[in-house]
């Protein structure tokens, strides 16, 4: 049992998938800090100063501490239940940035594989239709039956 998980642990494609996992995690932590470091403080900056991070919605008031919460994080900390709407923004906005990603990385995969196929070459022979022998194309006449051909 211990040989036949060796062998299928070391197959090609469960060693590429590993490694795509990986590679796959560390991009959308990549990603998670694009959203939150780079993209979002412009945009609540234009916005006139919002956080996205923390636009919450209390929904019960925390014991520990009255309303209003200055962050999410104080309103967490004093037990409040909350609706992270600025998170779940974050969060999609991120998803769109990783979408986005994909697709120009699997476009531009495709655009490799393809092969520009060229157009097929013309034809330099054709059949005789009297004695199927196969003649130059701008044959008059068969050299093997002398039939007359007709030019196309």
């Amino acid at each position: 049992m211990l040989k036949e998980f060796k062998e299928f642990a070391m197959r090609g494609n469960v060693v590429d998938m590993a490694v795509g996992i990986i590679i796959g995690a560390a991009f959308g932590t990549i990603v998670k800090s694009l959203v939150a470091d780079v993209i979002m403080p412009p945009i609540g900056l234009a916005l006139g100063n919002v956080d996205f991070a923390n636009l919450f919605i209390v929904l019960k008031h925390g014991a520990e501490m009255a309303a209003p919460y200055a962050s999410l994080a104080d309103a967490q900390a004093a037990g409040a239940v909350t609706l992270n709407y600025g998170a779940f923004v974050n969060t999609v906005i991120s998803f769109l940035i990783v979408a986005v990603a994909v697709f120009l990385l699997i476009k531009s995969i495709n655009q490799l594989k393809r092969k520009k196929e060229a157009p097929p070459p013309e034809p330099t022979t054709k059949e005789c239709p009297h004695c199927f022998s196969t003649i130059p194309i701008k044959a008059t006449r068969c050299p093997m039956c002398t039939s007359e051909l007709k030019t196309a």
